[in-house]
């Protein structure tokens, strides 16, 4: 899968948010709850998950498919909650009753929490994207890689009112083995996707219903985004792009777990 360019803004943005000592504590947390070695009591100051149960482990395999069959397509939403553009991505989709899986920023989600409870409450489903958006996670260490998923996790259920991710998407397909074994032992299938519409670039709104309609034969999960910039090219494809589906046979679901 290929990775995004042009993303500096979630690492400065979010990075600055968390700060170093989260990632500490993050770690500490998860250590303890998954038994790793050098396992102990949380952090001071650092709150145990929040009251959802713990999710059954998933495949760590990274998922493509779609649960909705051979001729259904899975649309995914990237880097969000966005206060602008989140609300007008959840608008065309109720229009066209159709559900979406949402990949989240944690610091986003818990900046926006009402946010988050909308998509849960229209339906769709939550994926986790990690702390900082940071593309290069596959080159960082294991401490690195548990911090960044555990503590998005943890911001997108507190946000929800409780309700879990259900996959782990990592930036720009920088997965592991040692992050899908992690996020599937949590409960969240590793998520990737076949089509990339490329609507991260803002090349306008044709451009990706074509990229889409051209690449749709790769596979039925999509990738859009929410955030990370001026989102109306994206919100302007979703409306053309859903009724095109429908007309051409597809149905809609959700990443296979």
């Amino acid at each position: 899968m290929a990775r995004h360019g042009g993303r500096g803004w979630h690492g400065r943005v979010i990075a600055a948010a968390v700060g170093v000592t989260a990632v500490a504590a993050a770690t500490s947390v998860w250590t303890a709850q998954a038994g790793q070695p050098g396992g102990g009591p949380a952090a001071p100051g650092v709150s145990a998950r929040p009251t959802a149960p713990k999710a059954a482990p998933v495949s760590a395999d990274i998922a493509h498919a779609s649960d909705g069959g051979a001729h259904a397509v899975n649309i995914t939403i990237d880097d969000g909650p966005d206060p602008v553009w989140t609300p007008q991505v959840l608008q065309v989709l109720r229009e066209n009753g159709v559900k979406a899986t949402f990949c989240m920023i944690g610091p986003l989600a818990q900046a926006h929490p009402e946010l988050v409870r909308q998509v849960v409450a229209a339906g769709h489903r939550l994926c986790d994207h990690t702390v900082s958006h940071d593309t290069t996670m596959d080159k960082k260490s294991e401490a690195y890689q548990s911090q960044q998923i555990v503590q998005a996790e943890q911001q997108i259920t507190k946000a929800s009112g409780g309700v879990r991710p259900m996959y782990y998407r990592a930036p720009g397909g920088a997965f592991t083995p040692y992050s899908r074994h992690l996020a599937a032992g949590d409960g969240m299938r590793p998520l990737g996707w076949n089509v990339d519409s490329k609507d991260f670039e803002r090349p306008g709104s044709a451009a990706i219903v074509s990229t889409v309609k051209r690449e749709l034969t790769n596979g039925p999960t999509i990738l859009f985004h929410d955030a990370g910039g001026d989102r109306s090219q994206t919100v302007a494809a979703l409306r053309t792009l859903l009724p095109w589906l429908k007309q051409q046979g597809y149905s809609f679901g959700f990443p296979v777990r």
